[in-house]
């Protein structure tokens, strides 16, 4: 039986959402049953980790010396996720990288759909972008609290952000995925997950050099 989801990590959620697409490559591959030994071996981490991570969300108990249908463990990870939970939401700043995710179908196997996208250029508004309206920013808050939307994904020049951020809060969104580049401040009862890319292209930077000074030596 799956465990509470507060008493879980975001380090577990981080693992058991790569554990998913491990697992639909693997049934892809023709597995019919997957042990956790064979799952974390597949990923070069710890036995004992994996095994206890998939604890944490299963319902569906595996058998001994065959392991886990990986339908029912997908299923199961998928659920404890929200993966087959559709959340709506909006994004705010349709600009090429707003365009870019608008237009990623991959959100809709883990239960996002972006409904619409909201900008100040008039030149795309009222248009449709990758199948999905435009519309402008003045129309943000009522449309936010009209449709109920709890999640925003943020993709605005940086020194618009905390403007829009604010309108999002009042509108009552929840969640802020955040693309921009600016720090943006919101009450303690809204999630943020901020991508830096700055940050993880430093951080893919030092590893680069870490593989070629070993390389050197």
């Amino acid at each position: 039986m799956a465990n509470s989801e507060g008493s879980v990590s975001l380090a577990v959620f981080n693992r058991l959402a790569l554990y998913v697409r491990r697992l639909r490559d693997m049934k892809a591959e023709g597995f019919v049953t997957v042990s956790s030994v064979a799952l974390a071996d597949a990923l070069s981490l710890n036995r004992s980790l994996v095994k206890k991570d998939i604890s944490c969300a299963i319902v569906n108990e595996g058998k001994p010396k065959v392991g886990y249908n990986i339908d029912e463990l997908i299923e199961d990870i998928e659920s404890f996720l929200g993966y087959n939970n559709t959340k709506d939401a909006v994004l705010v700043g349709v600009g090429k990288l707003g365009q870019a995710l608008m237009g990623y179908r991959g959100f809709e196997k883990y239960g996002l759909n972006i409904i619409g996208g909201f900008d100040i250029d008039e030149t795309i508004v009222s248009k449709e972008i990758n199948g999905k309206k435009i519309l402008p920013t003045g129309k943000l808050e009522s449309a936010v609290k009209k449709l109920n939307i709890k999640i925003a994904i943020l993709t605005t020049p940086g020194e618009q952000a905390q403007a829009i951020t604010d309108i999002l809060v009042k509108a009552g969104i929840r969640a802020i995925w955040n693309f921009t580049p600016a720090h943006i401040k919101t009450p303690d009862d809204v999630a943020v997950k901020n991508e830096d890319m700055a940050v993880s292209l430093a951080v893919l930077s030092q590893q680069l050099k870490e593989i070629l000074k070993k390389e050197s030596e």
